[in-house]
This record gives C-alpha cells, sequence and structure tokens, in this order.
C-alpha cells in the first residue's frame, strides 16, 4: 500500500511574523525551554501572547494554540485541513516512519481499519490473561525489595507485557535486547543535534531502529502461517474485505511505533498515578478498598467496569501529566482559529499539558482530585477537548483501552497487596518531554497492606 505523502520540500514555508510571539535563540529557538519545562513554556507563552501565537521549537518555526478550542481545531480537523505526516515527520521521521500517527486520509483510515481488529474487546480480553501472571510475578519479586525505584521496576514490567503481548517474545535476552533498542529510539525523538557525527543521541536512536525492524522483519514470515494470539501475528495475518493486507515493512514500522506508544506512555501513567497516590492517602485507601472489594487478586475483563473510582484517578493523573505534552499538525488547507488565520505550509502545536491545567476549565488544576471526573462534577465535560491525553478525531489513540485495562491490572493487583509511601517531604522531579518520567526513578517503599 503506497503512503502517498507529500514530500517535505513541497510544504511553503509561510511568513508568520504577523502573529504575536517570540523566535528565541538563533537556530535553536525555543526548544530548549520548551525541553527543560513544556508546561511552564505553553503557559507562559499562552499569558503572555493568548490562545494563539508564533515560537519556534523543536526545528522550525510553528503556530502555538493553547486553548481548549485550539485543540479542537487541530484534532477533531472537521474540515480536514491538517496533515499528521506534515507535523510529526521533521521529528520522528527517521525513528518511526510510516507508524500510524504520520499517515493521513486515506492511507491513515485503511491502515487504522487493519487494525483495529487487533484491539476488539474479546482480544483485549486474552491479552489481559497473558498479562496478569507476568504482574503477580513482578510484585512477587518486588515484595522481596520493598524499597525500590519504580520507574525503572514498573517500565521492566510495562515491557516484559508488550514483548509477551505484542511481540510474542518470552525470551529474557530478547526482551532485554529490544528494551535497550526503544529506550535509544525515544530518546532520540528529542535530541537537538542530528547529525551522525555530533547527534549521538540521534544516532544512536536511528541505529537502534536499524536493529529493530531488522530483528521484527526476520521474523514475519514464520508469523504470516502462525496460529499465535499476539499483535504481531494478526498485523501479519490482518485482511480487509478486498483482500489486502500489510506488506512486510508495514507490519514493522506499526509494531515499532506500536510498542512505543503502548510500553513507554503507559509506564509513564503508572508512574504518575503511583506517586499521586503515595501523596494522597485517603484516595490510596479508597481505592484500595474498591480493589479488596472485587474476589481476586488478578483483575479479569468483565470487572474492568467494576474498578470505577480507578479510572476516575487514572484520567486524573494523565490530567495533571500526559505522556504526550504537545501535538503537531501541518496546514495543509488555511484555517481560521481565534480569528487568526493559519497560513498552509505552517507548523501547528498544541499543548495538552497546559489546558488540561488551565483554569477556565478546571477547578484547583493544580491538585490532585479525581472527584473532579466523578458523576457529580464531570469537569472534562465543561469541553471536549479540555482533557486530550489520547489525542482526538482521526487520530484518537487506537490503543486507549488497551493502556487502560494494563493500568487498572496493575493497580489492582498492587494496591490490593501494598500501601505506597515516598520519603517524608519528596516532591518527585518531572522530565515531561520526550514522554513524563521522574528524573530521579521515584523512590518507593511498599508495605505490605493488612486486611
Amino acid at each position: 500500500m503506497a503512503a502517498g505523502f507529500s514530500p517535505e520540500a513541497a510544504w511553503p514555508r509561510p511568513d508568520l511574523r504577523g502573529i504575536p510571539g517570540r523566535n528565541g535563540l538563533p537556530v535553536l529557538g525555543q526548544t530548549l525551554d520548551f525541553l527543560r519545562d513544556p508546561l511552564a513554556f505553553a503557559r507562559e507563552q499562552h499569558q503572555r501572547f493568548g490562545p494563539v501565537s508564533r515560537g519556534h521549537f523543536l526545528f522550525e518555526p510553528r503556530i502555538f494554540l493553547t486553548s481548549a478550542d485550539g485543540n479542537e481545531a487541530v484534532l477533531a480537523d472537521r474540515q480536514q485541513a491538517l496533515s499528521a505526516h506534515g507535523g510529526w515527520h521533521p521529528i520522528l521521521g527517521d525513528l518511526f516512519p510510516r507508524g500510524l500517527m504520520l499517515r493521513d486520509g486515506d492511507d491513515h483510515r485503511l491502515h487504522r481499519r487493519l487494525m483495529q481488529p487487533a484491539f476488539r474487546a474479546e482480544v483485549l480480553a486474552g491479552y489481559l490473561q497473558r498479562m496478569n501472571p507476568r504482574i503477580v510475578a513482578s510484585l512477587d519479586a518486588w515484595a522481596k525489595t520493598p524499597q525500590l525505584r519504580f520507574y525503572p521496576a514498573i517500565k521492566r514490567l510495562t515491557l516484559e507485557i508488550a514483548a509477551e503481548v505484542f511481540l510474542g517474545l518470552s525470551s529474557m535476552d530478547e526482551i532485554d535486547r529490544v528494551n535497550r533498542d526503544f529506550t535509544d529510539v525515544v530518546e532520540a525523538s528529542t535530541a537537538v543535534l542530528r547529525t551522525p557525527v555530533i547527534g549521538r543521541r540521534y544516532a544512536r536512536g536511528v541505529a537502534a531502529r536499524r536493529r529493530l525492524a531488522a530483528f521484527l522483519g526476520e521474523r514475519v514470515p514464520a508469523r504470516r502461517n502462525g496460529q499465535g494470539s499476539d499483535l504481531f501475528t494478526q498485523l501479519c495475518q490482518a485482511e480487509d474485505e478486498h483482500g489486502q493486507r500489510y506488506a512486510d515493512d508495514e507490519v514493522v514500522d506499526h509494531l515499532v511505533f506500536l510498542m512505543m506508544a503502548a510500553h513507554d506512555t503507559t509506564t509513564s501513567a503508572l508512574t504518575t498515578l503511583v506517586y499521586a497516590l503515595a501523596g494522597a492517602p485517603q484516595w490510596q485507601q479508597r481505592l484500595a478498598d474498591e480493589a479488596l472489594a472485587l474476589p481476586d487478586a488478578t483483575l479479569s475483563h468483565d470487572q474492568l467496569g467494576h474498578a470505577e473510582t480507578l479510572g476516575w484517578a487514572l484520567r486524573e493523573a494523565l490530567r495533571l501529566y500526559p505522556p504526550l505534552t504537545s501535538i503537531v499538525r501541518r496546514a495543509c488547507k488555511p484555517l481560521t482559529v481565534h480569528g487568526v488565520e493559519i497560513p498552509v505550509g505552517a507548523s501547528v502545536a498544541v499543548f495538552p499539558v497546559w489546558t488540561q491545567r488551565d483554569p477556565q476549565w478546571w477547578t484547583a488544576p493544580d491538585q490532585f482530585d479525581p472527584e473532579r471526573f466523578g458523576p457529580h462534577r464531570q469537569e472534562h465535560r465543561r469541553h471536549p477537548f479540555a482533557w486530550a491525553p489520547f489525542g482526538g478525531g482521526a487520530h484518537m489513540c487506537l490503543g486507549l483501552h488497551f493502556a487502560e485495562m494494563q493500568v487498572k491490572a496493575v493497580m489492582h493487583a498492587l494496591l490490593r497487596r501494598f500501601v505506597l509511601q515516598v520519603p517524608a517531604g519528596y516532591h518527585m522531579p518531572y522530565q515531561l518531554a520526550p514522554i513524563a518520567k521522574p528524573r530521579d526513578g521515584l523512590p518507593l517503599q511498599l508495605r505490605p497492606r493488612t486486611p
């Protein structure tokens, strides 16, 4: 299937000087400010220049939309005026080429439709059955070392889950190899220097991506005729009503992207939620009571709906620290937002990390308060795009139900067994880009929960 994207050289470079804003440093623009603290960066931009402004970050001039209406204009894209490929390709094209996030129009719809059966409810139920034994084994190991750095520990668990459920791997040597390469690929996505000689981080990421592609590509033929229930096998055998299938390299491209999306973003969400609950013991006890009210130590697919309050807490953690802090597009048609015309060729960025704390929509926006997602408040209903950690519109995250299921399964088992505590006076230092995570790994104490 041909990708059908316009070459990057075809995009015009419009003059944005008529829009209020700033350019920052020569060449680098505001990239370092954004990487240092995306939330403070977007908040300051909004407060100084309003909901539409211009700036320069991640390698080119951009228009910044810092409002819920701006999120809606970009993510819903009802005028079909914006290109996801045009937005993401300059940043991720070498690392996640032709992934679902980098496709547009009919091409995107075709690839997404072929992938959807792998995320049906009955398939997710099978994934959960495979996850639970690994969750129990990890918690058993953590119980022997109750003082741990939670981020690397949970990252290891989510990688093992993704490697088994998505790739069908069980060898720890292969899982370690895949983990190293995925880490290098993700870290390369925010490399400022992008040449092989002086851009060492970027060069490592590109080389790791090549190794992943070779590793997966060698296994495609066997999966074409295999009987496995993992995502790899399902993508190899996916077929539309016309008998059209993914080409070998398309299977690889989608797997590399989906592994990143499923593994790193879920790790981020779990880390944020654990940190929040460690600092909110009443909420932690409330969720533990909800988990203990269910009969089993592990969560079945049929029981996901019973973890309702846990769902509120997850949404609140994603509100405070969305794994993806900014989303970019490129205008392929002119469109107007807040009365400002966005010209063809302009790169456009929205910032869920800021709009999810905008006091226009959220009560006490910097506080952890899951009740805001409960039926009596429903603050997320005040504007359909004030909360957008999974994107929206045609590019709404295909794996959002998988992510919620995985977070609930881990947290259900964790809260039934342990009380979560951090050192007195501890405040987690966040690194918000490329994907939100603690700079120090999050020191955590697991105290056995008594009946």
